[in-house]
């Protein structure tokens, strides 16, 4: 770029390069449905905020497979009339309502919207910023939906590293995970999106700069731009990446906490009174009490108002084909608090100890209609049984790290369970 290039011959120009690619980032309409699963049930008319939409890829496919509302917000209107058009095409124009604006300052009251949704396009205020600033536009239950650049590797290449650090700097999954408990959210699920939703970005942003006229002012600085990062990813692919990010507000009536030293009497008197015998209380003592079992962290209550203890999961070792798993159970809530959000509350926060924890498998053997609210999946799916007979759909599995093989076949529960 010449250094007489005026800052707003160079905006044009990267936006001119710009115009009339499908996404403005790394994605894939796979990636958007793969998202939209993990947030769970939905209202049956969705209200969606989009963030940074650009010409509206997501919002398309949201207002057609989600039957949402869309209110997509972009600060660049060509891209929004790009969405109007195919809106219209579509026959979704009463759908999607484009929105100029900025994502950094927005209009709209409280509790606006089921879903808050930005792909790609977190980076313009920051990870951390987003999730303190937007969580006020959700409704009760509602999730936000995020994907970033992260590193996929502890050790990156000092040239992608340069490049990132000088651009954006990256966090790995785990690091944005932590983030997001820290602030308040649970994480729904966190995945590395594939190679491919690379290409179908950098594909045809590579062929807009092939074909761009570089004697209009700024554009051979927006190409070399373009050329210098696509070429960034082709020499480092393998240690960054982009990650989808699924997240929902911590239910603030009960809040979580690793268990005290001075809560073992409670919880046994809980568990105890939650299942109406000793026997998982007596489970849980046993636990504890394994070196082998027990996962230091992972055994979390929720409070009541009063500071009681009102609800208790666990997670402890166990192994699947003599791989390391873990096995969530028992899980108790006291009575007199059961069907008031303290169980899921409790369960939500345990499995975010154990993603943090490094945990990459969970098994529970539960109701089937309760835990896939949590993403668990039946077991045999990833060809994991127990060693015991259990209806398939009560024996269940949630990958918390799906960047390598699951582990498959029997289960060997710790001793303490006595099967």
């Amino acid at each position: 770029m010449s250094d007489h290039t005026s800052p707003s011959a160079s905006h044009d120009a990267f936006f001119a390069l710009h115009h009339g690619l499908p996404r403005q980032g790394p994605g894939s309409d796979a990636t958007t449905r793969r998202l939209l699963a993990l947030a769970g049930r939905l209202p049956e008319r969705p209200r969606v905020l989009d963030l940074g939409c650009g010409p509206g890829r997501s919002a398309l496919l949201l207002a057609a497979e989600a039957n949402a509302e869309v209110t997509a917000v972009d600060t660049h209107e060509p891209f929004l009339d790009e969405l109007r058009a195919a809106a219209a095409a579509r026959g979704l124009g009463g759908a999607v309502r484009p929105v100029l604006g900025d994502m950094g300052a927005l209009p709209f009251p409280d509790g606006s919207f089921d879903l808050v949704w930005a792909e790609s396009s977190v980076f313009v205020i920051g990870f951390d910023r987003a999730l303190a600033e937007w969580r006020r536009l959700l409704a009760p239950g509602g999730t936000l939906v995020l994907t970033e650049c992260v590193w996929t590797t502890p050790s990156p290449a000092p040239g992608a590293r340069a490049f990132w650090d000088e651009h954006y700097p990256l966090r790995t999954v785990p690091e944005l995970a932590a983030a997001a408990v820290d602030a308040g959210y649970h994480v729904l699920g966190a995945f590395t999106q594939p190679d491919g939703d690379w290409d179908e970005y950098y594909v045809p942003l590579a062929a807009h700069a092939d074909a761009a006229d570089t004697s209009v002012p700024g554009m051979a600085g927006a190409v070399a731009a373009a050329r210098a990062e696509i070429a960034v990813r082709r020499e480092h692919g393998g240690d960054y990446g982009y990650a989808g990010l699924v997240l929902r507000p911590a239910d603030p009536r009960w809040p979580t906490r690793p268990e005290r030293e001075g809560d073992r009497a409670a919880v046994h008197r809980l568990t105890e009174a939650a299942f109406g015998s000793p026997a998982e209380a007596e489970l849980v003592d046993a636990l504890r009490a394994d070196p082998d079992a027990w996962l230091p962290g992972l055994s979390v209550v929720a409070e009541a108002p009063d500071g009681t203890v009102a609800a208790h999961a666990l997670i402890t070792r166990c192994r699947v084909g003599g791989m390391p798993a873990a096995a969530l159970a028992p899980v108790s809530v006291a009575p007199e608090h059961q069907r008031t959000g303290a169980g899921q509350a409790v369960n939500r926060a345990v499995l975010d100890a154990a993603r943090l924890a490094g945990e990459r498998l969970v098994l529970v053997l539960g109701h089937p209609e309760y835990y896939p609210r949590f993403g668990f999946v039946r077991a045999s799916e990833y060809g994991i049984k127990p060693g015991f007979e259990v209806p398939d759909d009560a024996m269940m599995a949630l990958v918390l790290d799906g960047s390598g093989p699951v582990p498959s076949g029997t289960i060997a529960y710790p001793a303490a369970f006595g099967v």
